[in-house]
């Protein structure tokens, strides 16, 4: 027996990411290194930057994925609002380690955000409202083959999270 749990979008801040990673907002062309900067680890491969074309999917959580290896920052294109499911790594280095589907937040991201994940970070998504949006990605070249880390949370746990998007 699957059990559905509806959540609320939260709204994307500093404050409210920040167990997860670092919001990245524009800012003056020259401004110093800061706390409102990402931290990247991308030291355990070759970094790759990318576009990535994602098609549109029901906003359903059924599983949640890691990158033990690397921060992953991603922003959307030409502006689109996207909305993505976390959860917090108790303990990156844990290959055992599993997410707790109770502590599964979903945030809405500002098309003129990026988002930068600590490494760990459990994340799901990415959702939209377009048909098709195209993301900038940057991990490391061989993370989706790899440093891949996905718990099926339906069967795992029973559970799928479902949240509304905004029409």
């Amino acid at each position: 027996m699957i059990r559905t749990i509806t959540l609320p979008l939260k709204a994307a801040t500093p404050e409210a990411l920040s167990r997860y990673g670092t919001l990245i907002e524009a800012g003056a062309d020259g401004t110093p290194f800061g706390d409102a900067d990402a931290r990247l680890e991308l030291g355990r491969g070759t970094p790759r930057l990318y576009i990535m074309r994602l098609t549109h999917r029901p906003p359903r959580i059924a599983a949640i994925t890691r990158h033990r290896a690397v921060t992953q920052c991603l922003a959307a294109m030409k502006g689109a609002a996207w909305f993505i499911g976390l959860a917090a790594s108790i303990d990156p280095d844990d290959a055992a380690e599993e997410p707790d589907p109770a502590a599964i937040e979903v945030f809405q991201i500002p098309g003129d955000k990026a988002l930068a994940l600590r490494r760990g970070t459990w994340h799901a998504g990415l959702y939209f409202a377009d048909p098709v949006v195209d993301f900038l990605n940057l991990e490391l070249s061989d993370t989706n083959v790899v440093d891949h880390h996905t718990v099926q949370i339906d069967r795992r746990f029973g559970v799928v999270i479902e949240f509304a998007t905004p029409a």
